[in-house]
This record gives structure tokens, C-alpha cells and sequence, in this order.
């Protein structure tokens, strides 16, 4: 019969001579047995699955660091019971939580938003789910298509294939209309509807390098122009009003033919200013470059 864990001259398995978790010392100095939530054991279920965790043993079935489940203790993401020794316990609750929370962190939400989901009346754990799924099948599909971008590049290398050059792009391009879509898509279809999304989506799919390569031109040389315009603080001058037709150029590109308006254009430039997440993109040009972009698109649209 094999010796009992922890039995004299032994260390339980998998800890090494001198490793034992202080923890776990301390509650053997003081009640003369290891505590169950210091050793990381818990109780479970009839059904199997444990009705606590110490925060070391989810720790690792997480694979979350300790310190992070701290820092989620500490500020309110996610707050364990206590023990009658203080220690941390997790039950069936906080696991689930605790999965919520790293779904979200996946898919890029800030731990204060996660807070807001998760605390919010309407929180829905089964819609959730259902949404992370929807997600998760997305990034799939996308690397799916880089995966085979890669292999078709690598054969069309040695020489196996031919590679059409549209189809090296298309893995990229497909990236960025997704990018585009969880970042700005559902402002964008609030205000323009999905068909004029669809069509945009569609027209940058069907780009070519060249094209695709082109546009990339034109708004760099919207960003040049609109600084140029800043600097001599006239919205209505020359650069400003260049930088306005440029910037009427760049929508086109991924507008559906026959589309642009000028409402439509100063439409989509107030949507810079007001909308955070457009303003930050214009923002890195240079301070105030949203403002003085739809001033000057004001003035270019009158």
C-alpha cells in the first residue's frame, strides 16, 4: 500500500523539499492538520463539481494568476466568500463569474465595462453566452482564412501553386471589415442602415492590391492636407478644403456607387466628434483634427 501524502519523510506530490506552501504550514502549526482551502482542496457535489475553490486551487484551473484574483477581489469584479480563517473561498457562483469575466476580456471590454455588464438588471448569462459564441465562431472563421492565406502563400513559394495576388490580400482584407464591424458597426448601421454597410463591406472585399493600395494613399494625403489646414487655422483655406475633397474621396472608395451626399459627408464627420471611439482615430493626428475636419468639410459641403 503506498504511503499516505504528507506522511513523515514525504512531500505531498508535486511539491518539492522546502516548497510547501506557508499557507499550509501555518495551518498545520496551529490546528495540527493542513486546512482544506490552504492545501487547495475543496469539497464537491454530488454531481462532481466542487462547491469551493481556495484561490490558489482556481488559480490554477483558470490558469488566472492569484494576483489578478486579488485585484478582483479588491475592486469589486469579483468578491469571494471567506472562510473561518479568512481564506478566499469560490464557490459555483464565482466560477461562473469568473468565466463571464475572462469571455469578455476576450473579446477586449475594459474590467469597469465587464463590471457594468455583469451588475446591469439586464444582464442575460444564457444571451451572453450566446453572443460570446457568436464571437468566438468569427475569430475562428478569420483565422481559418489567414491559416489557409498562409498555406497558399507558402505553396505558391515552393512552387506547388499559383497564387492569384487578390488572394493574398484577401485574409487582411477580411480582417478589417471584421475590425471595422465590432468597433463602428453598430453606429454605423444605426445611421445608415445595414444595406449601406453590406455594400461598403462588399466594395472593400472585392478591392484590389491596387486599389485597396490607392485608398491608403488618399488618406494619407487627407491626413497631410488636414494638417497643413490646422496649422494655418483656416477651415475654409486651401489645405482645409483639400483635405475636405480628399477625405469626400476616401468615403467613395467604400461608399456603395451613387451614394455620397453632402449631408451624408457632414453627417459622418459630426459622428467624429460626437462618438468617442471616431474621434480618438482623428485625435492621433493631432489634437482637435475631428473638430477642424468637420468645419472644414462644413464649409467644403455649403
Amino acid at each position: 500500500m503506498a504511503k499516505r501524502s504528507g506522511s513523515r519523510g514525504e512531500q505531498p506530490r508535486g511539491w518539492s523539499r522546502g516548497d510547501t506552501p506557508r499557507a499550509a504550514k501555518r495551518d498545520t502549526r496551529e490546528t495540527g492538520k493542513p486546512d482544506a482551502f490552504a492545501t487547495g482542496r475543496a469539497d464537491s457535489r454530488k454531481d462532481g463539481r466542487k462547491t469551493s475553490y481556495s484561490v490558489h486551487a482556481l488559480a490554477e484551473l483558470s490558469g488566472v494568476s492569484v494576483r489578478t484574483l486579488h485585484h478582483y477581489d479588491a475592486i469589486g469584479l469579483l468578491n469571494p466568500k471567506r472562510a473561518d480563517n479568512n481564506y478566499r473561498v469560490y464557490g459555483a457562483d464565482e466560477v461562473d463569474r469568473l468565466q463571464q469575466i475572462l469571455l469578455y476580456r476576450e473579446v477586449g471590454m475594459s474590467l469597469s465595462e465587464i463590471g457594468h455588464v455583469l451588475d446591469g438588471d439586464a444582464f442575460d448569462a444564457e444571451r451572453a453566452l450566446e453572443e460570446h459564441l457568436v464571437r468566438l465562431v468569427e475569430q475562428r472563421e478569420r483565422t481559418n482564412t489567414l491559416i489557409a492565406s498562409v498555406e497558399k502563400t507558402l505553396a505558391a513559394q515552393k512552387g506547388i501553386t499559383k497564387m492569384e495576388d487578390g488572394e493574398k490580400f484577401e485574409g487582411f482584407k477580411k480582417k478589417l471589415v471584421e475590425e471595422n464591424e465590432k468597433q463602428y458597426g453598430r453606429e454605423i448601421r444605426e445611421a445608415y442602415g445595414d444595406g449601406a454597410v453590406e455594400a461598403s463591406n462588399a466594395k472593400l472585399m472585392g478591392m484590389t492590391e491596387a486599389q485597396y493600395q490607392s485608398v491608403q494613399d488618399t488618406e494619407t494625403a487627407m491626413k497631410e492636407a488636414l494638417l497643413a489646414g490646422m496649422e494655418a487655422s483656416d477651415p475654409a483655406g486651401v489645405d482645409a478644403q483639400r483635405a475636405a475633397e480628399l477625405h469626400r474621396q476616401w468615403l467613395c472608395a467604400f461608399w456603395k456607387d451613387g451614394t455620397y451626399s453632402k449631408d451624408a459627408h457632414r453627417g459622418i464627420t459630426e459622428m467624429y466628434v460626437a462618438d468617442d471611439r471616431f474621434k480618438k482615430y482623428y485625435e492621433a493626428i493631432a489634437p482637435g483634427a475631428a473638430e477642424f475636419l468637420r468645419d472644414a468639410v462644413a464649409v467644403y459641403c455649403s
